[in-house]
């Protein structure tokens, strides 16, 4: 057994060419936290190495060496680099996910090209992935690959973690791969974003695109779950934390003073990137230097800019307009003893970054969308005792944990005026208190516990789908459960109706019973040995017009009456409705479109199946606390089936109709198949040797499952002859 992590970039670069070319470890987040992971199990890393290399002989000898550190190169071609890297996820998905539309790029050769590298990743990926591997893939670059594997090895573990934000569905669904891309992401037994809103995003999407239910934090499919958590991004804190006292720290530091002088320090770090927001963050402080003259000379704004893409015309754009700003800030602000803004556009090597953070009195990180932003996190480690301010954004996903920053809408530039202000006029013992807070937190969840985090609830979303397959009620399976069957000599089978006999309709009208159920029925009714029951929640005369001409018996409402031998008894008499809580459900009625108020005998339900699924939640959600007040007085029950609301009187379900058959005869062979949460009370009513059936997915009360009705009725059929 071993982890396989797999992601766009290997976690190593190549520097040189040709023949020339060496490796050299990354120290970013990813690795860093993957490689601080504690366990015992081998880490193995699939990844692209970032650069095209022709010759065959120079990509073996370079695989000969990522070998030994257990790493694999995937390797592309020039095109497939520039549709599949630079178009479909830097040109779409990038700019799509932060909120950018007018910027995508859309070709359809990109589309075609992102499916290849999605399937060349697969086919380099299962050259290593053996039975009892857990399987770890990162990010946006590889959305289609869990499902890919998922159809080639269904036993594997695999969890994926995107780490950039997943954008609204109405984002989203301008994809016209949308389908394809979420039936990839479903192939994970888990799937992990930054945050919560991301979760509800991609929930969202699931929704309304494949129509697809969210159970508290799973999705359900067929035969299997895909759980759907946050899991924040930490950063290696001690990293950052003991960096200052480092000398090249120190020494850096010193420079960097003597370049400033006693200025206040505003430090701005970033990647060349739209989505940065580094034109608007520049706007507020030339707002801020020019409304509040009495601290030009008394602060400076570091700013760094990573270099990235800038060959690439949105960036280029981008970098003349940052370059064009700056140089207006110095020119109308600068004096011989101060300059406004210092900028350097490349990279800092991480002794010198934790000295620029440790120094900087202001952080200033106002992304316009971010998926985590560990810039935040970097500075609050840096800090160690020293005050400082974090000015951040509510866009980045760090906002979520770090909320005793100074928050902000990076596009207010008159609020980010203001923030700049309340920073530098911070009282420095209400500094600290918002730092240690803000340091604990970072501590506590750093990169070692994201990753172990990931990897606990992997553990708990396979062992889950492990069980599941466990109870599939497989051909092997139900030769056993038909030899039972046909020893016995007296049996009870209960049987649900709707989404067990039949499948569920738009409208409960519509799901009268059609061949080949009646003739199954009474194929089994024709046996002497059977008692047939068919326990549903409908009324007695609906069960009665579709079923009442073949010899089974039938439990209505719940229990509430029941047929035997063609003669209807009644468990209880009419429910006490009042008019508050027909008027209550019937005014839900009325604000949702596509749903109905039926009125039983003894129950009211809501149905709502056609509704549009965020609005269902926040009906439901209303519904049921307009309901708790009037349930309780009347002593009535309020019960949440498969697309139902109902009131009901309570004391009686299907698991009392379950124990009132059995008080009145015993059986060698008992048979129970359903499909909605009523149904589990009529499962743990019958005896341990019972065989209880779930149909359409997993349960824990039920000893078996089957994923479909269509899987019932055969079943049935196989049982009747």
């Amino acid at each position: 057994m071993k982890y396989v992590i797999i992601s766009n970039r290997l976690p190593v670069s190549l520097a040189g060419e040709g023949e020339d070319l060496t490796l050299e470890r990354s120290s970013g987040g990813l690795a860093t936290g993957l490689d601080s992971l504690e366990t015992a199990t081998e880490k193995h890393w699939l990844g692209w190495p970032g650069v095209h290399v022709r010759e065959a002989s120079t990509q073996a000898r370079i695989a000969a060496d990522l070998k030994k550190q257990r790493l694999y190169p995937v390797w592309l071609s020039q095109e497939q680099i520039q549709d599949y890297y630079e178009g479909y996820c830097n040109s779409i998905l990038w700019p799509l996910s932060h909120y950018f539309f007018s910027y995508i790029e859309y070709k359809e050769l990109y589309w075609e090209t992102y499916r290849e590298v999605n399937g060349l990743f697969c086919r380099e990926a299962l050259k290593i992935i053996e039975p009892g591997d857990w399987v770890w893939i990162h990010d946006y670059h590889l959305m289609l690959l869990p499902g890919l594997i998922r159809e080639r090895m269904p036993e594997v573990g695999i969890g994926y973690f995107h780490h950039i934000p997943f954008p609204s569905y109405e984002l989203f669904r301008c994809l016209p791969e949308r389908g394809e891309i979420l039936r990839g992401l479903l192939g994970a037994d888990i799937a992990g974003f930054h945050v919560h809103d991301y979760m509800r995003h991609f929930i969202s999407s699931l929704y309304r695109v494949l129509n697809l239910d969210c159970r508290l934090d799973e999705v359900r499919l067929n035969n299997r779950v895909t759980r759907v958590e946050a899991f924040p991004m930490g950063i290696n804190y001690s990293l950052y934390n003991e960096g200052p006292a480092g000398p090249e720290a120190a020494a850096f530091a010193e420079e960097v003073r003597k370049l400033v002088g006693e200025c206040k320090i505003i430090l701005s770090v970033d990647r060349l990137d739209y989505s940065k927001g580094i034109l608007f963050r520049l706007e507020s402080y030339a707002a801020f230097l020019d409304n509040n003259p009495e601290y030009r000379g008394r602060v400076t704004l570091v700013m760094v800019v990573v270099p990235s893409r800038d060959g690439v015309e949105k960036y280029a754009a981008l970098k003349d307009g940052i370059d064009k700003m700056i140089g207006a800030i110095n020119g109308a602000y600068a004096r011989v003893d101060w300059t406004p803004v210092h900028y350097f556009y490349r990279s800092f090597p991480v002794p010198a970054l934790t000295a620029l953070y440790h120094m900087a009195d202001i952080a200033l990180v106002t992304p316009l969308r971010d998926g985590m932003n560990l810039v935040a996190k970097e500075y609050l480690a840096a800090k160690g005792n020293r005050p400082g301010v974090i000015i951040l954004s509510e866009m980045a996903g760090a906002s979520v944990e770090l909320s005793d920053a100074l928050i902000v809408n990076p596009m207010d530039t008159r609020r980010m005026e203001k923030a700049l202000l309340e920073a530098l006029t911070m009282p420095e013992d209400e500094q600290m208190r918002a730092l240690r807070g803000m340091q604990r937190t970072v501590s506590r969840y750093d990169v070692k516990k994201w990753a172990s985090d990931f990897f606990s609830g992997l553990r708990e979303a396979k062992a889950r789908n492990d069980a599941m397959r466990e109870k599939f009620l497989e051909k092997e399976k139900i030769l056993h459960l038909l030899d039972a069957y046909r020893l016995a000599e007296k049996r009870l089978l209960l049987l649900d109706y709707d989404g067990t006999l039949v499948p569920l309709a738009k409208r409960p009208a519509l799901a009268y019973p059609r061949p080949p159920l009646p003739e199954i029925l009474a194929a089994l009714a024709v046996d002497p040995g059977n008692k047939i029951v068919i326990c549903s929640g409908r009324d007695r005369e609906t069960l009665e017009k579709w079923l009442g001409s073949l010899n089974v018996d039938i439990s209505a409402e719940h229990g509430a009456f029941f047929r035997e031998n063609g003669v209807w008894g009644r468990v209880l008499e009419a429910a006490p409705w009042d008019e508050e809580i027909l008027d209550i459900m019937e005014k839900i009625a009325d604000k949702t479109p596509r749903s109905a108020v039926e009125r039983k005998t003894t129950a009211l339900v809501w149905h709502y199946r056609e509704v549009d699924p965020w609005l269902s939640d926040l009906r439901v959600t209303q519904l049921i606390n307009a309901l708790i007040t009037p349930c309780t007085r009347l002593g009535l029950q309020i019960m949440q089936g498969n697309k139902i609301v109902e009131v009901k009187q309570a004391g009686f379900n299907k698991g009392t109709e379950v124990k009132r058959l059995l008080a009145k005869d015993t059986y060698d062979f008992y048979l129970a198949m359903g499909d909605d949460t009523t149904d589990q009370d009529m499962f743990a009513a019958l005896p341990p040797e019972a065989v209880s059936i779930n149909v359409g997915f997993f349960s824990d009360a039920a000893m078996f499952y089957l994923p479909d009705q269509e899987g019932a009725l055969a079943l049935l059929a196989s049982l009747s002859a």
